[in-house]
């Protein structure tokens, strides 16, 4: 069986130095996960290390995104080159490793001009997606400014991969202050703020019509859903209010993927497939902040019910959406 892991991060020592010399007020405090343990080493590395890593997990492709907060946090004239960069040695290593490796392209959201220029250019590199933030600044997803975004993304037929990011400072402060520093920042990231982030950029983009205007549009969320498939009854009312075509669980099952995120949970599979179908599933290790391995992930498709529904979420569904050639 053949294993297609959509969600797996690096970086490079220059992005990670311009982002730590932010000022305090703009900097991304969630940095410091890049930073435990060996974790910036794995980073760093998209070479033969990872090779020998995947080989560990039993994953016969990686599909390469920049770690988070990836270039978002910094001013246009900074991530716009950065941006470049970084995206031209994602390239470089899937040249070396065509059979291994395929990657995301990070675009420089603080410049919305420059924006769908570099995912043509990426598009053109061979670059299968893109990974973006709900949030740029105070500047939303969904904001007019980028749309066009969605729509050269639709028509290059890339899927936009919305990650999870850290909450606004006030926001932080206001929900999740008050605890000694690392549980306040780990109760805004991953424990909770983070995913409620990414739920909130998909489903303003689905309040803003984007997907009516863009049916061709996919997008990818992380986490089992970041939650959002859980609250589908509430979030369905939406549709009257806000003048949608469709409800907004019809969007879930037709412009959403979701992936597993390393969080091998039987729970959280059933539930998704209460509310989208088995075609939507992809399968992703979020390495290397999660390292589930070979005989975890082997034991976690017993889950599945047949032979097809394992070969879809292990790679069939990357390999169609992402047009990952066999």
């Amino acid at each position: 069986m053949t294993f297609v892991a959509i969600e797996e991060h690096w970086t490079t020592p220059q992005l990670t130095a311009a982002l730590r010399k932010l000022p305090e007020e703009s900097r991304d405090d969630s940095l410091a996960f890049n930073e435990m343990g060996d974790n910036l080493s794995r980073l760093e590395d998209i070479g033969e290390a990872r090779i020998a890593a995947m080989d560990e997990q039993g994953v016969d492709i990686q599909v390469l995104s920049l770690a988070p907060p990836a270039t978002g946090p910094l001013a246009a004239a900074d991530a716009v080159p950065l941006s470049r960069d970084t995206n031209d040695l994602a390239a470089e290593a899937v040249r070396r490793h065509p059979t291994r490796l395929r990657a995301m392209c990070t675009l420089p959201m603080a410049d919305p001009a420059a924006v769908a220029g570099e995912l043509e250019r990426a598009a053109g590199l061979g670059f299968v997606g893109a990974m973006v933030y709900g949030r740029t600044g105070e500047t939303a997803l969904d904001d007019p400014c980028y749309e066009d975004l969605f729509a050269t993304a639709a028509a290059l037929g890339r899927p936009i991969f919305i990650h999870p990011q850290i909450p606004p400072r006030a926001v932080r402060e206001a929900a999740y202050g008050g605890f000694e520093p690392m549980t306040s920042l780990a109760l805004s990231t991953f424990s909770w703020g983070w995913h409620l982030e990414a739920a909130l950029a998909a489903l303003r983009l689905i309040a803003r019509g984007t997907f009516d205007r863009h049916p061709d549009l996919q997008i990818v969320l992380g986490h089992w859903g970041e939650l959002l498939l859980f609250w589908s009854d509430r979030t369905d009312s939406l549709a009257r209010i806000a003048g949608l075509e469709q409800k907004t669980s019809d969007y879930l099952r037709t412009n959403v993927h979701i992936t597993s995120s390393g969080m091998l949970s039987p729970a959280l599979l059933h539930h998704a497939l209460e509310v989208t179908t088995v075609d939507r599933l992809l399968f992703s290790t979020d390495y290397p902040f999660q390292r589930p391995g070979r005989t975890e992930i082997r034991q976690f498709l017993t889950e599945f019910g047949t032979e097809e529904e394992r070969h879809k979420f292990t790679s069939g569904n990357a390999r169609k959406l992402f047009r990952i050639d066999a």
